[in-house]
């Protein structure tokens, strides 16, 4: 096992607020952040409480008049400043997400990287957020403006924070609005760093300010505040449901990402190898804790069997190991994740489901490891079926037409992403029609980039993020009508 990496420097001098351009005060409970793989703490912070949040949306309201007015053009250039600093310290960032979250380093790199494509891709748009010339009846004519609401609350989640922070963060600011980011309690080591390298990289102190601390603390009174225009949340249903009520009571926007139950149809005459890998995938990618994972495999009748081998194969080769070690998964973030994961297999035995491969806990390691499980035999009735594990959890069910292979993906309470494998093109355009997602990928999966917009149907959520779609919600639309 490699030694845990020292990141004493980076974290030196942080509290748990980050405040018009410098770390704020804190007096609030002590946030005991833990390296899931060893279980050792490798940080204390005292948390950011309701008064830090007044003081961090009061600062990004002063902000916003200066920003806003700031030609595009201009933040643009800074917000490519910042891309160009997240890659100059991207080594250390890696190591640090890996460190705070447990996953691969690998895959830690790969964040960074988005993180700072976001602000590299949204630095480029953000002089070419245009309004439409409506022509009128001949008396007048008409055109529209989409502007900033002003102050944006970002509360992230603890599985991807760097690269989830980025992805609101950045087209926010292109748009001319400031934010408040609320990190998750568990990981919010690399958004307090990164808040400090924005403003050294040129952005203007209170335009984005962090206030790390917990949900029914700092996150109750960051969406509660009458100082914030818009909000958005990337989590669970239950607390997503809980922020739009207090939104409504404000009148507020709000983008909200929730939970997934992502289903892929693979059809018989699909790419076999491309559809395991993709099974096996949803596994690896930070040990299933993703909410696009694709965790329901639809699999035609007359290669189920085979198909089902040959995922419990691939995931059973897989290495599992601390983050730093880079293996193919970490550890799960918490002991209450591994846990809750553990849980739900052994309800999936109890259910019906069979274990093909993995479930089990590494009594070797200190830290919150378990071996990716596939389950076949699942029916769509089952918990494990229609509920998220966030884990690394498989489940492969069959079906014999096509038609219903499109009602078992329907019959969920999400539709965030989904996932087709065929040969016939004609066929996958029909299914991806059909399906009632957000995101439908298909032949690979995972598929996009920053520049595909994502968001989900149903409970999974309201609004879009990433591309250019993501500025529709992260700005208001006003129209002039002017008389000849």
């Amino acid at each position: 096992m490699t030694a845990v990496p020292d990141i004493g420097r980076q974290v030196s001098g942080l509290t748990g607020a980050f405040i018009d351009g410098q770390p704020a005060a804190t007096h609030g409970a002590t946030l005991s952040v833990e390296d899931p793989a060893t279980t050792s703490e490798i940080a204390a912070l005292a948390e950011a409480g309701p008064p830090e949040v007044s003081d961090a949306v009061q600062s990004a309201q002063a902000a916003f008049g200066p920003w806003r007015d700031l030609k595009p053009v201009a933040r643009g250039r800074i917000l490519l400043a910042i891309a160009g600093a997240i890659r100059r310290a991207a080594a250390e960032l890696a190591v640090l997400e890996t460190v705070d979250t447990g996953k691969p380093l690998s895959q830690s790199r790969s964040d960074v990287e988005t993180a700072a494509r976001y602000f590299e891709f949204y630095g480029g748009v953000a002089d070419k957020i245009y309004g439409q010339t409506i022509p009128g009846d001949g008396d007048y004519w008409s055109y529209t403006l989409r502007e900033p609401y002003g102050v944006i609350a970002h509360i992230t989640p603890w599985n991807s924070p760097l690269s989830q922070m980025s992805r609101g963060v950045a087209p926010s600011l292109a748009a001319g609005n400031t934010v408040v980011v609320k990190p998750s309690e568990l990981t919010p080591l690399s958004t307090l760093v990164v808040a400090r390298l924005l403003v050294d990289a040129g952005l203007p102190p209170g335009a984005c300010n962090v206030v790390a601390g917990r949900g029914p603390t700092a996150g109750a009174a960051l969406a509660a505040d009458p100082g914030v225009a818009h909000i958005t949340f990337t989590g669970s249903v239950p607390t997503g449901k809980a922020i739009l009520k207090v939104a409504a009571d404000r009148v507020a926007g709000c983008n909200l990402e929730l939970g997934g139950k992502s289903a892929t149809i693979i059809l018989a005459d699909a790419n076999f190898a491309d559809a395991v890998r993709a099974g096996a995938l949803a596994v690896v990618r930070n040990a299933g804790q993703s909410c696009f994972a694709t965790t329901r495999l639809l699999v035609q009748r007359p290669i189920a069997e085979e198909y089902s081998r040959a995922v419990a194969d691939a995931v059973s080769r897989l290495t599992v190991g601390p983050g730093i070690d880079d293996r193919d998964l970490g550890p799960l973030a918490s002991r209450a994740q591994l846990d809750r994961v553990t849980a739900a297999i052994s309800a999936a035995l109890a259910e019906g489901a069979s274990l093909a491969v993995g479930g089990t806990r590494f009594d070797e390691l200190p830290g919150y490891f378990l071996s990716p499980a596939v389950l076949t035999g699942v029916r769509n009735d089952m918990a494990v079926a229609r509920q998220e594990v966030f884990g690394p959890v498989q489940s492969i069910l069959t079906f014999d037409e096509a038609d219903e292979a499109v009602a078992l993906a329907n019959d969920s309470a999400y539709g965030l992403a989904a996932g087709v494998f065929t040969r016939d093109i004609s066929a996958a355009h029909m299914l991806a029609r059909r399906l009632q997602a957000g995101q439908v990928q298909v032949n690979a999966y995972p598929l996009g980039g920053v520049d595909t917009p994502f968001g989900g149907y149903k409970q999974s959520g309201l609004g879009r993020e990433k591309g250019v779609a993501a500025l529709d919600y992260y700005t208001q639309l006003k129209t002039v009508i002017l008389k000849n």
